[in-house]
């Protein structure tokens, strides 16, 4: 597994959908921000965007608490998704399947409400909603 931690700044809210079976998926785009010093002293800025995909409960909440421009932590393992397209053609994409998703703290505050758990009808012991569906499904 390719497990990954990102730290940057969110480029749009991020939006929940569903997929076809009913699962909420929340996408969303991380601004990360590399700075490297050159060999000359000069300081120099790569800016990398990453595509995530926060599902279940944790996309829900992902969707309900933050918004564009809010710094971010994202933990995840990255994953390579193939589907095909209204118009017949196979497309494929590399994202973060986040596992967990929270604010940066170093220069902003935050105030966590704890949900109450949920556990969807004729479901056993509920999940901790961190695995993204091994599915082809395409949600957006």
């Amino acid at each position: 597994m390719s497990e990954i931690t990102v730290v940057g700044n969110l480029v749009a809210d991020p939006e929940l959908r569903f997929t076809a079976t009913g699962t909420p998926v929340a996408a969303f785009r991380v601004a990360e921000n590399l700075k490297s010093e050159l060999p000359d002293g000069t300081e120099h800025e790569d800016v990398i965007f990453w595509s995530c995909a926060a599902w279940p409960s944790l996309g829900e909440n992902v969707a309900e608490s933050l918004s564009k421009g809010d710094r971010v932590i994202v933990r995840g393992r990255l994953r390579q998704r193939s589907w095909e397209a209204e118009d017949g053609t196979r497309r494929s994409k590399v994202e973060i399947a986040a596992y967990n998703v929270g604010p940066e703290l170093s220069f902003a505050t935050a105030q966590v409400v704890r949900n109450e758990r949920r556990v969807p009808a004729g479901v056993g012991a509920p999940t901790n909603g961190h695995s993204a569906p091994d599915s082809d499904e395409e949600p957006f």
